[in-house]
């Protein structure tokens, strides 16, 4: 897995937002939070309102002029955050008794918030002083000054250096996030155009002879499109061993001390396309040579200017490289070298980039994802897609296209995305235009065969996840973020849903988990069978519920409780009528392939659906009768283990078996007490007297409750007994260290 990202801009007329109105936007924010409950909803909407007005290089250019903004938003953004966490502290300590709908209404509303108020203080606040700090180079301020530019007195600027930088700026932030797929080696390629800088510059010369375009070349490429020659530039970095977080520093660094690129950028008609990449080596040795992008140069054939970087693998690049007559550099052995260099040999023939790009990425075997810039057309840029494994998202953001291999590449500029198919037609290409830079009408979608795919309105997805999802928070990986949050996480899905009666804690579901028909169904006897499903961790969690259920059911309740995963049931548990069966679906992401298909089928057969779920508006919330939220129903974890999210469902499944027996339990009282003569028994209850053992346990109300307080008081301590581990880390790893194996030892049995 590596990541590859692209930004194409268009030059903005959005002019700066008035600071006066931003400082009023907060203020107004501010107050609806303080009102407590009835007023998140109203602040959520204010701040998320003002993250969309700060936003691009006119948020950028906004932050730069009034600096004082920028620490007037985050000393707000602190404030709220306090008001937020004083707010789900009185929530956990039930000073605010909300439940059920309103519980659900609220915690939607701070997720918002937190959203809203990490965008603004982590996103908009640090992009303009990223965005500052590529332009000032080591001048400092002054240097930014002299490389943006000023405001005018309407506020209008040439501010094409900015909207340069803010691209950058937006590679190597998304370039940041994906090294979780491949960090041995990252780089990002400049196509400059207008720059104005005479030909004949010594620097450029003194920058061009490197045959292997390593960190720092630059390239002079002559007529680009007939506006004069281009510049390229080229930054890397290349390391087996190293940290999250490397290689962008490195490449950011590169980027702030060039002064040629500030002289470039500089010119009032100056416009950068950007195509970057991180990498996990597959093929090829690790280094500055390997390290995508590269471009099209061969050792003895002059070809047009072509630069790409690549995900996955092409399978037959020995094969094409020969058969071309290829001259690569001994030095270069990465597969993606080809990419460039054949498109240019399909140029040379005569074809346009476009159509050479997409006759060359036909000729691939392999899966992959391939994005390309071609100095013949600057302005726009080439996408491939073809095969499992890979992915692109094209990003709609104001004036640009932001591309990344992931969602979380993309969305702290815009929400809106397009995914890329490399399946459903055998590959696509993708051809982004400037002149239409974040519009589909400047997104132009072929087959592999050339045919056109338009691209339909509802074919644009809206991410359910942010920046502050896939932020790291100073841990050094996402295993150890997720492990030291579990105990927030469990909270949050006790949260309103344990309350305290006559001095006994119960469980409170409300019609959203527990819809209407469902409790009667279950008071009723309606139900003579409830199977837990999911995949993996969720399977697993399953079998955790299905053992809570069995041992708190009723005697009497005539119910098989059963757990499997879903693809099992799917293949071989199905009935043709199943409107006797409760399934109980459980998935961190609400968009499991095969938990979802199984729902679909069940439903269609008449069984009611509860799904245990972590994601609102998933596609298994809206195909569920009830949901219950893990955590706050926005808690993405991005480790490869699961840590926080299995915790938060093994709660769920406690809660929800305690509501299931209790709604039972009901219905057993109403069908045998004073009241109950036209109830519906039991199933496996006897039609005239309940048996011995039925009487006891139909009369043993008061030690269910027991029962129920016990285990409820036990999972409202669990979460401090998991801060209580958290907190002996140090003793944990010193017992490691001692007692752990100091060697591996391997063995190859022919």
């Amino acid at each position: 897995m590596c990541g590859v990202v692209a930004v194409l801009r268009r030059r903005s007329t959005v002019l700066p937002p008035d600071p006066r109105e931003l400082e009023a936007a907060v203020d107004a924010a501010l107050a609806a939070l303080a009102a407590g409950p009835a007023g998140l909803a109203d602040a959520a909407a204010g701040l998320e309102a003002l993250d969309g007005r700060l936003r691009g290089p006119a948020g950028v250019r906004v932050l730069a002029i009034h600096p004082e903004l920028a620490g007037r938003l985050e000393d707000a953004m602190a404030a709220a955050r306090s008001a937020i966490a004083g707010l789900e502290a009185d929530l956990d300590a039930h000073r605010l008794p909300l439940t059920g709908a309103e519980l659900e209404a609220a915690n939607a509303a701070i997720v918002r918030l937190k959203d809203a108020v990490w965008a603004i203080a982590s996103d908009r606040v640090r992009a303009a002083r990223e965005v500052m700090a590529l332009a000032a180079g080591p001048d400092g301020a002054a240097g930014a000054s002299a490389a943006i530019g000023a405001a005018g007195p309407d506020g209008v600027v040439g501010d094409g250096a900015l909207e340069a930088y803010w691209a950058i700026q937006v590679a190597l932030s998304a370039i940041d996030r994906l090294e979780v797929r491949g960090r041995d080696s990252a780089g990002i390629h400049l196509l400059v155009t207008g720059h104005g800088l005479d030909p004949s510059d010594p620097e450029i010369a003194g920058r061009g002879g490197d045959p292997l375009f390593r960190s720092g070349s630059v390239r002079l490429v002559p007529d680009a499109a007939g506006g004069g020659p281009a510049l390229a530039f080229v930054y890397k970095a290349a390391a087996e061993i190293g940290e999250l977080g490397d290689n962008v520093r490195a490449v950011r660094a590169a980027v702030a001390g060039d002064g040629l690129l500030r002289r470039a950028l500089s010119s009032p008609d100056s416009e950068v396309t950007v195509v970057g990449h991180t990498r996990w080596a597959s093929v090829g040795l690790i280094s500055e040579a390997n390290a995508h992008p590269l471009n099209s140069e061969e050792t003895n054939h002059e070809a047009p200017y072509v630069a790409a970087a690549l995900n996955g693998d092409v399978d037959n690049h020995v094969e094409l490289r020969d058969a071309e007559g290829l001259a690569i550099p001994a030095e270069i052995t990465t597969d993606a070298k080809v990419i460039p260099m054949l498109v240019a040999r399909r140029m040379v023939e005569g074809t346009g980039a476009a159509e050479a790009f997409r006759h060359t990425v036909a000729t691939f075997e392999g899966s992959v994802a391939i994005a390309a810039n071609a100095a013949a057309d600057p302005g726009a840029l080439l996408l491939a897609l073809r095969g499992s494994g890979q992915a692109l998202y094209i990003g709609l953001a104001d004036d640009a296209f932001v591309v990344a291999s992931e969602p979380y590449g993309v969305v702290e500029e815009t929400p809106r995305y397009l995914r890329m198919d490399g399946e459903a037609t055998a590959g696509q290409v993708v051809v982004l235009h400037r002149a239409g830079a974040g519009t589909l009408a400047g997104l132009e979608r072929l087959a592999y065969d050339g045919a056109a795919l338009p691209v339909a309105d509802d074919e644009i997805t809206v991410a359910e996840i942010t920046t502050r999802d896939v932020d790291r928070a100073g841990y050094p990986h996402f295993l150890l973020k997720e492990v030291s949050e579990a105990p927030e996480s469990f909270r949050k899905t006790l949260r309103g849903k344990v309350t305290e009666v006559g001095g006994q804690l119960t469980v409170t579901l409300g019609e959203e988990t527990l819809p209407a028909s469902v409790r009667k169904a279950l008071g009723v006897g309606a139900y003579r069978r409830v199977l837990v499903i999911g995949q993996g961790t969720a399977a697993v969690a399953g079998q955790i519920l299905a053992a809570t259920l069995t041992s708190v059911l009723p005697a009497g309740a005539g119910l098989t409780v059963a757990a499997l995963p879903a693809s099992e049931l799917s293949g071989f548990g199905l009935d043709d009528d199943m409107a006797d069966t409760l399934v109980i679906a459980i998935s961190q992401s609400g968009t499991t392939t095969d938990t979802n298909r199984t729902v679909d089928l069940v439903r269609a057969r008449g069984a009611a659906v509860l799904a245990v779920v972590n994601r609102r508006n998933s596609d298994l919330v809206e195909k569920a009768d009830g949901v219950l939220y893990t955590s706050d129903g926005r808690d993405v974890e991005m480790s490869v283990a699961s840590t926080k999210a299995f915790y938060a469902q093994v709660a769920a499944g406690f809660l929800l078996s305690l509501a299931i027996a209790k709604e039972i339990r009901a219905g057993q009282s109403a069908a045998n007490g004073p009241a109950g003569g036209g109830q519906v028994r039991p199933p496996s209850a006897p039609a005239s007297r309940p048996s011995a053992t039925e009487e006891r346990r139909f009369g043993n109300d008061a030690a269910a409750a027991r029962l129920e307080h016990d285990l409820l008081a036990g999972l409202r301590d669990l979460p401090s007994a998991l801060e209580e581990v958290l907190a002996a880390r140090p003793e944990i790893a010193a017992a490691a260290w001692a007692h752990a194996p100091s060697r591996r030892h391997w063995a190859v049995v022919g």
